[in-house]
């Protein structure tokens, strides 16, 4: 059971970087801003790259704010597995 929860953790932390890859991915080229798939990887990163882009100071045309969110997404990962496994196993 606690193996079991501990990789439903991880799967959520790749499934959310998974998603920063793809948001970043796609604003590389001129996707369609109304398409489903542009709209839903917005709406599901923002609420956590725009806070972290207010804080960071500006760095020209490059938006760094999703390199640091992976960062921070790996480490928390990293704990909350740890913590996880201290206490499930």
């Amino acid at each position: 059971m606690g193996i079991a929860i501990i990789n439903l953790v991880n799967l959520a932390f790749r499934l959310f970087e998974l998603l920063i890859l793809a948001r970043v991915l796609i604003s590389w080229v001129q996707a369609d801003p109304y398409n489903q798939v542009v709209q839903l990887l917005h709406n599901v990163t923002e609420p956590i790259l725009g806070p972290v882009r207010r804080r960071l100071p500006p760095t020209g045309m490059f938006d760094i704010s999703p390199i640091v969110v992976i960062i921070i997404a790996l480490i928390l990962n990293q704990i909350v597995v740890q913590v996880l496994a201290s206490l499930l196993l």
